[in-house]
């Protein structure tokens, strides 16, 4: 009885079990979706690939580090499995982000409990594709752990530990560590310990991140695993930020940035220790979001944390509450234009459609085509594969829906998994040239709006047409 009066006493006790209950309902739809989202179809085609005994990176590819693949692994790709774990994750960070909050705003507990609820709800809705199991999902719980420690300043070298298992989910957390450590720099750059300290979170960082390089190089994978996650992504990185052949925007994104940490720098005696924690992460979180020029929604998931933050500190800094209001409106506007405005009417739809369904007042086919129209189309040409499968009869899909894998119990034929990545890799055409003459599949489902498939299907013919893809079966 003394724990319960103690627990009606504690507001932020119920705070978070409200906040979590709420974030639950949000992301409840998401664990009913159907395989639609063709990221989540690569992830789920390599852990099932993985739990086949292939390697990963030199049987198997992807550009991203390993954690997400191993966690997709570990849950046999099932999706209502690895989107419950994502949940979970969810409410992991807001817990850790509550406490985040406490820490930095102190005895201003409306302003906590405004922070942590803008991220609950910014975090739960579909309006980010937190819905979707991507990699930032899973990253921002270390992410906003490690920052726990750092706003706490002790536990280092843990803190770096945690945020290299957050860069091995995807090496954008590269950024937080960077604002991390601009953090611990200014504020104890008079300091003995300085140095210590910034050690400590450098080398706990790349603990985990030698100690999967490591395992890459016992099983003779660690230059294509240095090949996916580094080399690769270059490319990628450059896509919209060069002018004529130089990345002109990208020097000019770094240097605006350089620019904000100078003056955080020079004004850092104006500047309490939480208003510096915040705006530094927010800075360098912009730049994560701003990184590439391609305007995936997700990206901005990793933004949620330091923005719900930013908006607390309009209210908790009063002192340079104009400036701190003028610079946050300022990148709203700019993250505006990038990635759009977020349309509200969609999040509604969302939870219309799973609330439509599941009172049969939908069918099956409408429900999948609300995510996107070519989903039944997927679940069709499962239907009709499936069943014809031997026990060792294979599948190719020309296209970029993998999820026709999951959907048909089969796994790849090549260590490229979808269409994009073929025609993307130097090696692409001759390794599935190999992969076809060797694994010889029973069917090639050709998917529409795709390039022509480099290969010649004189061995097969054209069985099926279903919606807009070919299906082909092998003659002998």
């Amino acid at each position: 009885m003394k724990i319960l009066r103690m627990l009606e006493k504690n507001t932020g006790f119920w705070l978070i079990l409200a906040s979590s209950f709420i974030f639950f309902l949000l992301r409840f739809p998401s664990l009913f979706e159907p395989l639609w989202y063709g990221d989540e179809g690569i992830y789920q085609a390599i852990g099932s690939s993985l739990n086949s005994g292939m390697t990963l990176y030199k049987e198997i590819f992807d550009n991203k580090p390993p954690l997400l693949y191993w966690l997709y692994s570990l849950f046999g790709s099932d999706q209502f499995a690895i989107r419950l774990v994502s949940l979970i994750f969810g409410i992991l960070s807001i817990i850790i982000f509550f406490l985040v909050c406490k820490k930095l705003f102190k005895t201003q507990s409306k302003i906590c409990y405004l922070s942590t609820v803008i991220f609950t709800i910014l975090f739960g809705l579909p309006m980010f594709e937190g819905n979707i199991a991507n990699a930032e999902n899973f990253m921002l719980l270390p992410i906003i752990t490690s920052s726990l420690l750092v706003i706490s300043q002790k536990r280092f070298f843990i803190a770096g530990v945690i945020l290299g298992f957050a860069f091995l989910f995807k090496i954008v957390a590269i950024f937080d560590l960077s604002a991390f450590l601009v953090f611990c720099f200014i504020i104890n750059f008079n300091s003995q310990k300085r140095n210590i300290n910034l050690s400590s979170i450098a080398l706990g960082f790349s603990l985990p991140i030698v100690l999967v390089s490591l395992y890459f190089l016992v099983n003779g994978a660690f230059s294509d695993f240095i090949k996916a996650i580094f080399l690769t992504n270059i490319p990628y990185v450059n896509y919209g930020n060069k002018i004529g052949n130089l990345p002109i925007l990208l020097f000019v994104k770094l240097v605006l940035l350089g620019i904000f940490v100078i003056y955080l720098f020079k004004k850092r005696k104006n500047i309490n220790t939480s208003s510096l924690f915040i705006l530094i992460w927010f800075a360098f979180s912009v730049f994560n979001a701003l990184f590439s020029q391609r305007p995936y929604t997700h990206y901005l998931l990793v933004l949620l944390p330091s923005f719900s933050l930013m908006i607390g500190l309009i209210f908790f800094d009063k002192k340079n509450i104009k400036q701190i209001f003028i610079f946050l409106l300022i990148i709203i506007i700019i993250l505006a234009k990038v990635f759009g405005i977020p349309k509200i009417e969609k999040n509604i739809r969302y939870y219309q459609n799973f609330i439509s369904y599941i009172k049969n007042g939908k069918t099956t086919t409408s429900y999948q085509n609300f995510f996107d129209r070519n989903t039944p189309i997927d679940y069709e040409i499962a239907r009709f594969i499936k069943p014809k499968l031997q026990k060792d009869d294979k599948i190719f899909v020309w296209g970029n829906n993998a999820q026709l894998y999951e959907l048909t119990n089969t796994l790849p034929i090549t260590k490229y998994v979808v269409a994009y990545h073929i025609t993307s890799y130097k090696d692409g055409v001759s390794v599935l040239t190999s992969a076809l003459e060797k694994m010889k599949p029973k069917y090639v489902v050709i998917m529409p709006n795709q390039k022509t498939i480099p290969y010649s299907l004189t061995n097969y013919f054209n069985k099926i047409k279903i919606g807009n893809a070919n299906i082909y079966e092998r003659v002998f």
